[in-house]
């Protein structure tokens, strides 16, 4: 019977510590964080830690839902009102803004497609 016990135990140690360190997906461009098997990841996916997506702004993805149990935020009462206690945040938040492709088209135009990759092009250049 003790033996059973340990067993259950140990497993659920081993349970609890692979959600605290659950890994998720992110991509360049995009502010959501995914399971490894989320439709939306196709080629640029880098892996970290939930926290860090978390602390770096991301959210979670609505389609492959990676679930996490997190602290909710510290709320103090104060005179009968809830106000959320604020701390620095030492991160940068992941805000980018689409700027116009720098690619030409076969006409020698530019081209006219929006992007939020790094290098300027759309994804047909």
């Amino acid at each position: 019977m003790k033996t059973i016990r340990t067993i259950c135990v140990i497993l659920f140690l081993v349970s609890s510590f692979s959600v605290l360190s659950q890994t998720v997906h992110i991509t360049k461009t995009g502010e959501k964080y995914h399971k490894k098997t989320c439709r939306y990841l196709k080629y640029s996916h880098k892996e970290l830690s939930i926290q860090q997506a978390i602390q770096l702004g991301y959210k979670a993805c609505k389609v492959c839902k990676p679930s996490v149990k997190q602290n909710a935020p510290e709320k103090t009462t104060n005179n009968n009102s809830l106000t959320e206690s604020t701390a620095p945040n030492p991160l940068p938040s992941k805000k980018t803004v689409a700027t116009q492709c720098i690619g030409k088209t076969k006409a020698g135009k530019r081209c006219k497609r929006k992007t939020k990759n790094a290098n300027g092009r759309c994804f047909q250049h």
